[in-house]
């Protein structure tokens, strides 16, 4: 994604060159099926008065990691910075005066090169709407920024957030470029603190901490191709993606040590990125198209190898299935073989919930809410993260083809909301 970055202290140089010569060389071989870093996120405790030398001293820190991963021969996608949700540092501003404080940092990611989380506007019930309302604008004024909406947390449901959150949703189809702002925002339910994949990261209690995600779909495409038995696909996902994410866990400690920064764990949830892809890694073993008999099984079998890699795991450590960010899911979307409800169902047995979902123009937010409603008490029930990412497309209908023009996504049939 953005790769600019800005100069750093000498010190701060001179200890990443320190960590870079003391890390063994691991370059990659053509044949060399390792993951790639999706995200190195840290996490802060924003202060407004000195939030650009926050910034500064976490740039530093990451790029140090950042080093370290090279080094070892992984690649690095996106360094991160996510903050405490942000109307504990806007209080007593005016919405004015926090758009343009947000415009600012909003600035100052897009100079420096950093992906950035806001965190949510609501967090439990009775939180005010106007948060979420404010939200809206910041992300539609932004390139960058990205925030989330709590629908459920450990204490219930959410009730007075769904409609926040449904709000914040058509207000971003109807003000952003062909909707995208909803790229950046999503309604999240059970999602902990401290998760490292966007939108959905927030801080509590985690300052001066980072964790890593995952780009892994590769991984374990090739260990589901090696075998048709549950059990030894199974295994062979633990046996192939835990040796990469216990090297990757064990440069993270060693990172640590060398920045400062507390090392908080890993994202196992295996993200794909277009022809890299999951839902291709499923079908191979299933033999069937995505979205037939089989698939819930298949999800299941990558969700307990996940859960059986012996490292920190921190997020959602599930399997994720974005429509328009996969290329196989993309196009058994566009046949009709996934549907909302099979996307829940697949959610059950840990996924991510409903992500990155194309939907018609003129949604209202009264469809938008029940659907909003199924995915926080589905998480509600089993106690686990998802979360909903929904794209109205304005001045598209059911039927016709999302015509995006970004590098990350791929286009898909808008499919009618029942």
């Amino acid at each position: 994604m953005r790769k600019h970055f800005s100069p750093f202290c000498v010190c701060i140089l001179a200890s990443a060159l320190a960590l870079t010569f003391s890390l063994p060389s691991l370059a990659a071989s053509p044949n060399d099926n390792r993951p790639k870093v999706r995200a190195i996120t840290a996490f802060i405790e924003l202060d407004r008065t000195r939030y650009k030398t926050q910034i500064a001293e976490t740039l530093a820190a990451l790029k140090t990691i950042k080093a370290a991963y090279e080094k070892a021969g992984f690649q690095v996608q996106t360094l991160r910075i996510t903050t405490q949700p942000f109307p504990e540092y806007t209080r007593n501003l005016s919405d004015e005066q926090a758009l343009a404080f947000f415009k600012q940092y909003d600035d100052l990611a897009q100079k420096d090169g950093f992906d950035a989380s806001i965190g949510p506007a609501t967090q439990r019930t009775g939180d005010s709407p106007r948060e979420a309302h404010l939200l809206a604008k910041i992300i539609a004024s932004t390139k960058i920024l990205e925030g989330s909406v709590v629908i459920a947390g450990d204490k219930g449901i959410h009730w007075d957030a769904i409609p926040a959150a449904a709000a914040v949703i058509h207000y971003l189809a109807d003000n952003s470029p062909n909707g995208l702002g909803n790229f950046r925002f999503a309604a999240i339910a059970m999602v902990p603190p401290n998760t490292p994949f966007y939108p959905a990261s927030y801080q509590i209690n985690g300052n001066h901490t980072f964790a890593v995600g995952l780009q892994s779909a590769n991984v374990i495409a090739t260990a589901l191709a090696s075998t048709t038995d549950p059990q030894k696909a199974q295994e062979a996902i633990e046996d192939s993606l835990g040796k990469w994410a216990q090297e990757i866990e064990a440069l993270g400690k060693r990172a640590a040590q060398e920045t400062g920064w507390r090392y908080t764990g890993i994202d196992l949830s295996p993200a794909p990125l277009r022809d890299v892809s999951i839902g291709g890694a499923i079908e191979n073993f299933t033999h069937q198209p995505l979205g037939s008999s089989g698939t819930l099984a298949a999800v299941a079998i990558i969700t307990r190898a996940l859960k059986n890699i012996r490292v920190t795991r921190t997020g959602y450590s599930g399997v994720m299935l974005p429509v328009l960010e996969d290329s196989v899911i993309a196009r058994r979307w566009s046949e009709g073989r996934l549907s909302l409800d099979s996307l829940l169902l697949d959610s059950s047995v840990c996924a991510t919930g409903l992500d990155v979902i194309p939907m018609p123009g003129d949604t209202t937010e009264a469809q938008i809410e029940p659907i909003l409603k199924d995915v926080a008490s589905l998480a509600y029930k089993w106690h686990k993260p998802l979360a909903a990412r929904l794209l109205p497309v304005k001045g598209k209908k059911a039927g016709e083809q999302t015509e995006f023009q970004d590098p990350f996504l791929v286009n898909a049939m808008i499919r009618p909301v029942r």
